[in-house]
């Protein structure tokens, strides 16, 4: 390669990012489904101006015009052919009930649409397979809504885990449980425990080899509003989680304990919502007899560390568009929605046998 080959690259790789910096803004943005979630993407979109138009699309006249009337300049449809037919929408957020995503985001991305789809991608893992391939296939974003791994307490967590403050992580509890909101297609596990495991494996980096699932329906038959999962990770490393509809409390907790020190993640906290406890066992390494045998117990100061709180999901929607613009993988990709949705897949099969422990299926990485 001649140095005039290497300045010609330059400068065009040069080009090409002053061009991405000088876009900021989409042509359009499209939001399917305005049910409990949709509105909000509608009004980070709106906010942001992110985009020169966006749209919402449901088949609800009110919730349209209720979206219309809080943003007079949002665009709405009832018809996702007209958002699919529009050539000036770049993106869809697909916001819909959880068995209607494989649908909306197989036609979006066959649109050649760059698509977001809130959690989890799919139902199955050949589903979420498949929707990995079109969008590479077709060169758009496909990026998985797993909000809470952009959440900053979340993410600290992250830097503290890292860091190794806690030492080695022996096992995490997470339990998220209020009374209701029922879903109509999906169990408890699909619903909740999606955002729990999401956030242990980013935490962890690796994924379960084995998990197991016990549940019970009590309303309507195989739709279990309680549940409680086991993830076996390498190394003896274990996670529980814990999630239902009906509790009379709303909890949103997780406590990670490692060999060094131990933490507390309360996201309900107005405040304060992660403490660190310096506390742990030690046993004493040397011993003759069983007699001998002695546990110290560690008991030492608590902080809380500081957190420049801001809302996740917006943090998401920049996420979104910017991988857009510059051409970039999303932090949360089809990749890391195709690892959450076989862990659930693993957990459904659990359910029907009785709790059994299940392997996660290889093959998820490629």
């Amino acid at each position: 390669m001649t140095l005039q080959s290497v300045a010609v690259g330059e400068a065009a790789e040069h080009g090409a990012h002053a061009a991405a910096a000088r876009r900021r803004t989409l042509g359009g943005v499209a939001v399917v489904g305005l049910g409990y979630w949709g509105p909000n993407w509608a009004r980070n979109l709106y906010q942001m101006q992110c985009a020169r138009r966006v749209v919402c699309c449901d088949f609800s006249h009110q919730r349209l015009a209720h979206v219309k009337n809080l943003y007079p300049a949002i665009e709405t449809t009832t018809e996702l052919d007209d958002v699919l037919r529009d050539s000036g929408i770049e993106a869809v957020i697909v916001a819909t009930p959880v068995s209607t995503h494989f649908d909306i985001a197989s036609r979006s991305l066959a649109a050649g649409k760059s698509t977001l789809v809130e959690k989890p991608l799919a139902t199955s893992a050949p589903a979420a397979h498949r929707l990995r391939t079109m969008a590479r296939e077709r060169g758009v974003t496909l990026m998985v809504g797993h909000t809470f791994e952009y959440s900053a307490p979340v993410l600290k967590i992250r830097e503290i885990i890292c860091s190794g403050e806690l030492g080695d992580i022996f096992y995490v509890s997470s339990v998220r449980a209020n009374l209701g909101l029922f879903q109509r297609d999906v169990n408890v596990a699909w619903d909740l425990a999606t955002h729990d495991i999401s956030i242990i494996l980013m935490l962890l980096g690796q994924m379960p080899h084995e998990v197991s699932c016990h549940g019970q329906s009590h309303y309507r038959h195989n739709m279990e509003d309680v549940a409680m999962l086991t993830l076996r990770f390498a190394n003896n490393l274990i996670a529980f989680v814990h999630v239902s509809w009906l509790d009379p409390n709303k909890i949103r907790r997780a406590t990670i304990v490692g060999s060094r020190k131990m933490l507390v993640y309360d996201d309900t906290a107005l405040q304060e919502k992660i403490r660190v406890y310096d506390k742990g066992v030690t046993i004493s390494p040397y011993y003759d007899t069983y007699g001998d045998f002695q546990m110290s117990y560690r008991y030492g100061d608590v902080y809380i560390p500081r957190i420049e709180e801001s809302e996740p999901l917006k943090v998401e929607c920049e996420h979104f568009i910017d991988c857009i613009i510059r051409g970039r993988t999303p932090k949360t990709d089809a990749t890391s929605g195709l690892r959450v949705v076989s862990v659930l897949e693993a957990c459904e099969r659990s359910l029907r046998s009785g709790g059994a422990f299940v392997p996660i299926e290889p093959g998820i990485e490629g």
